[in-house]
């Protein structure tokens, strides 16, 4: 569903939407043709007015080279490169070789069938299709997603299930999977999913290891495969790809769970981040939002000196968000690296341990997926006492009917708060991350003290404990003033950075959380035809019963608004273009720039 491109006028500018003049096509947006679905499902608009196309991509010539974070041609992770074949079948059991060899034959069968449908649909379609699944939008419960972890051998790595849950089931699924994907291999082919009504099943092979996702919420493939490719990246983090392959050379059939032990709340942790983390669905950083002159003083204070040689990277996040970036010159940084740091730092055996400072080996994948670098991890400030108390409980009182039961990390047996509500409560510290190729713990913990002092004595720490603690550091749609405008997400694509609000009434319970972001998700893929549509889009807009879901693509930007679904077309297009105007006024606030280099 592309929009065709035309000129806008010579005095509008390149990076708003514009209703074109009378000259032209007629102002009226009502030429988007609706694919109408019955009660619950989407309806989806297809745009089709020459007045929608922005020439931002034309006038704009962007410097890359010198940039933060990674720039990639499409900075999403690689998730589909090698792996170029759909296969839907339907799968009962598998004993034996017999039964191994009827399988073989009924998914060529079913998957000649599917082609051919397949073939024909695109024929008959002048329009692409969003999404074979659509989400919903009646629906108040999501199911959890199951994540299992095994190796090509068959041997469980790791499962989403709470522990001893269904063990004997497990084993099977298990087998069957492992059967699955050997039965593709034989034939020189590899299973990327099943379909089954709405439950789809996704598969992601890095040999020696077979990931498996296993969702009913609706969104696109693409998405469960990056959750696949995440968890991946956490579990090399661990373990390096270089040792994996080692390992799995000398015994294919290694119990890898002996060398992971211990590493369960990682991976958990990571699950529950990828639920909600649009910074993560489009491969981007999702800064703090700060004054900037505190975010400078505070990141001129975290230059390192000269004795720290091995010093690659030092980051300082809050409530999960990088507040600023300290690196070398000319050396960027890749947005995954930074998610699965994060996610480390954050995880309940480091943000709750005893210690003041840890230091713990990792791997960036993307850095060197070969070798391990050195995390120094300690928190200048953690919540006190009295404020986690009132935050638990008003989190508790706010989403505990949301929240219970929805998720594999939600409230356990004995009524403790959930993960999800603990999680927000632990992102709040201040956590200082010093990344080191070396092993020189001393110098650096003697550095990080005298950077904790120099902060605390200029009163920087205190000021930005206390941004942090009262919640100045976010901001609601409803503070725009713009009429209609629910929520939204801006992604800077020079900074591959993105900006949101938090997510408030009628998106201010767990499920409905969920529900916005498999929109923004379904949206997003369609744009970048990321789950092999026929190609990019620049707009897209979706309307359910309950809002207006609209993506709109330049070179500069990105963006993405959850409108009133009352909003007239004229209304929807003034709206996007006053958030980007409120973007561009507060990105000094909204962006990391400018960090310093060594």
């Amino acid at each position: 569903m592309t929009s065709p491109c035309s000129q806008t006028t010579p005095s509008s500018p390149a990076h708003y939407l514009v209703i074109p003049p009378v000259l032209q096509s007629p102002p009226s947006l009502s030429n988007l043709k609706d694919h109408r679905l019955s009660t619950g499902n989407l309806s989806v608009t297809t745009p089709g007015t020459p007045g929608l196309e922005s020439s931002a991509s034309s006038v704009m010539n962007l410097d890359l080279n010198d940039s933060i974070l990674v720039h990639e041609a499409d900075p999403e992770l690689d998730t589909t490169h090698s792996e170029d074949t759909t296969a839907v079948g339907q799968i009962d059991d598998v004993a034996d070789e017999g039964s191994r060899k009827n399988l073989r034959d009924h998914l060529r069968r079913t998957l000649s069938v599917q082609r051919e449908k397949s073939d024909e649909k695109r024929k008959n379609d002048e329009f692409l299709e969003i999404s074979s699944v659509s989400p919903d939008t009646t629906l108040e419960e999501y199911r959890p997603r199951e994540y299992f972890v095994l190796t090509d051998a068959g041997k469980p790595v790791f499962t989403s299930r709470p522990d001893g849950q269904d063990v004997e089931n497990l084993s099977s699924i298990m087998g069957i999977v492992q059967a699955l994907l050997s039965v593709f291999l034989d034939d020189g082919d590899k299973l990327r999913c099943i379909n089954a009504g709405r439950l789809r099943i996704t598969f992601l092979l890095r040999s020696p290891l077979y990931y498996v996702c296993a969702s009913s919420w609706g969104e696109p493939e693409s998405v469960t495969r990056s959750h696949l490719e995440y968890l991946h990246l956490q579990i090399l983090s661990i373990v390096t790809a270089s040792q994996l392959r080692r390992i799995f050379e000398r015994r294919t059939n290694f119990d890898l769970r002996r060398l992971l032990d211990g590493s369960e709340p990682f991976l958990f942790s990571l699950l529950g981040r990828m639920e909600l983390d649009l910074a993560m669905a489009t491969s981007s950083l999702n800064c703090l939002q700060l004054d900037q002159s505190l975010r400078a003083r505070v990141a001129e204070a975290l230059v390192p000196t000269s004795k720290m040689k091995d010093t690659l990277y030092i980051i300082l996040v809050a409530r999960g968000q990088v507040i600023t970036l300290v690196r070398p010159k000319k050396h960027s940084i890749h947005p995954a690296d930074i998610h699965i740091l994060v996610n480390t730092v954050y995880s309940p055996s480091i943000v709750n341990s005893p210690a003041s400072a840890s230091w713990i080996p990792v791997c960036l994948p993307k850095f060197n997926p070969a070798g391990f670098v050195n995390a120094y991890i300690t928190f200048l400030h953690r919540p006190d006492t009295d404020y986690k108390f009132h935050q638990r409980t008003t989190l508790e009182n706010n989403d505990s009917a949301d929240i219970t039961g929805a998720s594999h990390i939600a409230e356990n047996s004995r009524g403790t708060p959930s993960r999800h509500t603990t999680r927000l409560i632990e992102d709040s510290g201040i956590g200082l991350v010093c990344i080191s190729g070396g092993s020189e713990f001393e110098t650096v913990r003697a550095w990080c003290d005298i950077v904790t002092q120099k902060l605390n004595d200029d009163g920087s720490l205190d000021t930005l404990a206390r941004a942090v603690d009262s919640g100045k550091t976010r901001y609601f749609a409803s503070q725009l003033g713009i009429p209609g405008l629910r929520h939204f997400v801006y992604k800077s694509r020079p900074h591959v950075q993105i900006t949101l609000p938090a997510f408030e009434e009628p998106y201010d319970t767990l499920d409905a959380k969920r529900r916005i972001v498999t929109l923004y998700q379904i949206v997003h893929d369609a744009i970048h035809a990321k789950s092999g549509q026929t190609g990019n889009l620049k707009l897209q807009y979706i309307r359910t019963e309950k809002e207006i879901v609209m993506g709109w693509i330049t070179q500069p930007f990105e963006l993405y608004v959850v409108l009133s679904p009352r909003l007239p077309k004229a209304a929807v297009i003034n709206a996007a273009n006053a958030v980007t105007r409120w973007v561009k006024n507060e990105e000094s606030q909204l962006f990391l720039r400018d960090a310093p280099v060594f």
